[in-house]
């Protein structure tokens, strides 16, 4: 069960006009689930995306770099579950670009404006020519209202469909922003076997709109890691419909600060919504490091905590086994760390209890202190360098018997 964490009821997801979305059942892998999800675009909206650094990048994300950066107009996004497409050399790019050349037939564009998307196991073939049949299907299911719909449609070992949405006033008009992701293991910084749709009603121009999804994603989904492996298809996609009430050109526009941190906050809860069903998760773990003397240090120090199966497994047994975590610290890389400027504290529902100072353990903390901490469901390591003024986040879970179990058994 995911950690304080409940797929929201479709009623919440607020449809985003210009927005359509499809889903049906292609048997891509298994039978009797919705594996198939399209999304239709109204002409004129602008489309941004990252994608994973792994070098053995899907072919989908090979395709869906190459459309970006030179297609005319994106209007269709394909998502199937169940086969990666990622590892499949020329064949899966064949693959990709079949997808692509069906969906263009069937909505009436073109094939270089459609972004195919995967997730599931990596180095079997996609069998395209399932997708292709089922195709039709998510055109005749294409709804506005589909979110939560599709949100499902793209899980693969998730246990709980991921979604968000926000409807607020911004300078006077209303601004609505939904989107959905998924993914539970192989979560780690530069994104993860996780995909993130975006949506909102706004206008925004395409160079503004490229620098947000990077801000975005910085933000949020590259803050979290639940096993530190880095995947083959990560994609976080933000669209901007322009069919809302308000537009944005240069960033300089009354509300684009508004809209700006709507967009993130969203993109924040979606990455966050990951790491709380991490495969196995009991705990959702915030490590938050400060006191260095800029962003990727601290980044760096919370990455070596929030990565360690050490830390990861004490956290899940509630076993106040500390010097764990000061390994970490002294372990991430920076060379010139004073250890005895090092102070660390948990932190949990209103408790805090310093662990460690002047290079060793706190005079006042007692064994039995971290052990009532740890035994929440949400725990904050905060860390304080010594260093300076920077900070960062990442977010993480622990590690349980059943992460074992559900990755051992991922493709039976």
């Amino acid at each position: 069960m995911p950690v304080n964490y409940a797929t929201p009821a479709p009623a919440a997801l607020h449809p985003v006009a210009g927005v359509r979305l499809g889903v049906a059942e292609a048997e891509i892998r298994k039978k009797n689930r919705k594996d198939l999800t399209l999304i239709e675009l109204e002409a004129g909206a602008t489309v941004a995306g990252v994608f994973t650094l792994n070098r053995f990048c899907a072919a989908p994300v090979q395709l869906c770099r190459k459309h970006l950066a030179e297609g005319p107009g994106i209007r269709a996004l394909v998502i199937n579950t169940g086969i990666a497409n990622a590892g499949t050399g020329e064949p899966g790019r064949q693959a990709a670009q079949a997808t692509c050349n069906a969906v263009g037939q069937l909505l009436g564009i073109g094939a270089d404006q459609v972004l195919p998307f995967s997730t599931g196991v990596i180095l079997e073939p996609l069998p395209v020519e399932r997708l292709v049949a089922g195709l039709p299907a998510t055109k005749v299911n294409l709804a506005a209202d589909h979110w939560h719909a599709a949100a499902h449609a793209i899980m693969t070992t998730d246990t709980v469909a991921k979604a968000a949405s926000r409807q607020l006033q911004v300078a006077g008009k209303t601004l609505t922003v939904t989107g959905i992701s998924k993914g539970a293991g192989m979560i780690k910084p530069n994104m993860a076997t996780m995909l993130g749709f975006m949506a909102t009603d706004a206008g925004i121009a395409q160079p503004l709109l490229d620098a947000l999804v990077k801000e975005a994603a910085d933000e949020s989904f590259n803050c979290i890691t639940v096993d530190g492996d880095t995947s083959t298809n990560d994609s976080f996609i933000m669209i901007a419909t322009g069919k809302g009430e308000l537009a944005f050109a240069s960033g300089q526009e009354a509300g684009w600060a508004e809209v700006k941190a709507a967009l993130i906050d969203v993109a924040r809860e979606l990455a966050q919504a990951i790491v709380r069903d991490g495969e196995g998760a009991t705990k959702f773990i915030t490590v938050a490091v400060e006191g260095g003397k800029d962003r990727d240090e601290c980044r760096q120090v919370a990455y070596a905590i929030g990565h360690s199966p050490l830390v990861k497994t004490a956290f899940f047994a509630s076993d106040p086994n500390l010097g764990r975590i000061l390994a970490a610290v002294g372990y991430a890389g920076i060379a010139d760390l004073d250890v005895d400027g090092v102070k660390v504290w948990l932190e949990a529902a209103g408790q805090s209890a310093l662990v460690s100072e002047l290079g060793g353990r706190a005079g006042a903390y007692k064994e039995e202190m971290g052990a009532a901490i740890m035994a929440n469901a949400e725990i904050t390591v905060r860390v304080h360098l010594g260093r300076g003024a920077a900070a960062a986040r990442v977010y993480t879970c622990d590690f349980s018997y059943d992460y074992v179990k559900i990755n051992a058994d991922y493709r039976s």
